[in-house]
């Protein structure tokens, strides 16, 4: 079993930005690709973000693309993602995932959320 907790959620004007971090424990982090998904009210779960283990390649959803940043860290089983530029549309719980398999975004691991709001 792998556990993620995120953190760094919080609530930013228009424009602002946020950087949100994921901790893993309990499974060879680096063996991994990482990702942020996110869930606005009335919505269903998309994804956001992902990384692949060794940090090389990323894929962002076109909605955050030119605007949010993922990265990781292995040394410190962590994973980031920078969010400039926020709009109130960003509004959301974001969730971090591992295990994620690229294209399908079916994902292994969920954290608990953060809650994120953008306000206008």
């Amino acid at each position: 079993q792998m556990q993620l907790v995120e953190s760094g959620g919080g609530l930013v004007h228009a424009g602002g930005s946020l950087t949100l971090s994921c901790a893993a424990s309990g499974r060879p982090f680096s063996a991994y690709t990482m990702g942020w998904f996110r869930q606005a009210p009335g919505k269903g779960r998309e994804f956001v973000a992902a990384i692949t283990w060794s940090g090389v390649n990323t894929y962002y959803a076109d909605s955050v693309k030119g605007r949010f940043t993922i990265s990781r860290l292995n040394a410190k089983n962590s994973v980031y993602l920078q969010m400039n530029s926020l709009k109130p549309e960003d509004t959301a719980v974001y969730y971090c995932a591992a295990d994620v398999t690229l294209n399908t975004w079916a994902v292994g691991y969920w954290g608990q959320g953060t809650q994120v709001a953008v306000s206008s």
